[in-house]
């Protein structure tokens, strides 16, 4: 019974890591990195601070991790360091921006950071643009004249 196998097959595991790259994307995307574009003037005046590097570049951060990195996870394309980057900025919103908020202010941080934790750590699988590359690399395709 495929319920209780402690392994999944190699091909739902990829399809698995496919439907959660999605989701995990498509959810930072919409809900913070969506925001961030569409509202940029008051991100800038309203975004947290925590290094002292400006509102500006706070949100050309969140920017790039929230809409640029999140559609490359959605790829699959250099999937592991857009991972990472997402990570980095969640876990500064985990551990600085709330550090000091009560549990239920650190769960939307901790979650996104657990989902890229977990991407990072397990790669994109085969059905990726990584997956595709590494392919077309382990057997290039020879044309002869």
């Amino acid at each position: 019974m495929q319920l209780i196998k402690p392994r999944p097959s190699q091909r739902r595991l990829d399809a698995g890591l496919l439907l959660f790259r999605l989701l995990a994307g498509f959810a930072l995307l919409r809900v913070h990195g969506w925001e961030k574009i569409t509202h940029y003037e008051a991100e800038v005046r309203s975004i947290p601070d925590p290094f002292g590097l400006g509102g500006e570049a706070n949100v050309a951060i969140a920017i790039f991790s929230d809409v640029f990195c999140a559609l490359l996870v959605m790829a699959g394309l250099l999937t592991r360091p857009a991972a990472l980057a997402i990570l980095g900025t969640t876990l500064v919103g985990l551990f600085f921006v709330h550090l000091h908020d009560p549990w239920h202010g650190k769960d939307v941080p901790l979650v996104y950071s657990i989902m890229f934790l977990v991407i990072l750590l397990l790669g994109p699988g085969k059905y990726s643009l990584d997956g595709a590359l590494t392919n077309a690399l382990r057997h290039p395709l020879v044309i002869e004249t």
